[in-house]
């Protein structure tokens, strides 16, 4: 979880799985691809905000990432994998730059 929730709190979620005795296992992020799309967007938006340039690489830690973006590294790998498949962006070796 990337953001502080609090017992009462109403927030839309994605069912995972259905266990046994009708318990849900629920995800506040879709789940698979559904969630690669907005996350780029989000990329997209947030690079543009700084001027085409993101200092981050895969070296980055998840920390900085989630500290920037609000996403978790394993997140943020895909979406950039799908912006660069794309040809949105250029993946340098120290930063993303846009096209």
């Amino acid at each position: 979880i990337y953001k502080d929730i609090r017992s009462g709190d109403q927030l839309p979620g994605f069912i995972k799985k259905i266990r046994e005795e009708n318990k849900l296992d629920i995800s506040l992020q879709a789940i698979g691809y559904a969630a690669t799309e907005p996350n780029a967007e989000h990329i997209i938006k947030f690079l543009t905000a700084k001027g085409g340039k993101l200092n981050f690489s895969d070296k980055s830690t998840p920390e900085s990432i989630y500290e920037s973006l609000e996403m978790s590294k394993k997140n943020f790998k895909k979406a950039i994998g799908l912006l660069y498949k794309q040809k949105r962006i250029l993946i340098l070796e120290d930063a993303i730059t846009l096209v």
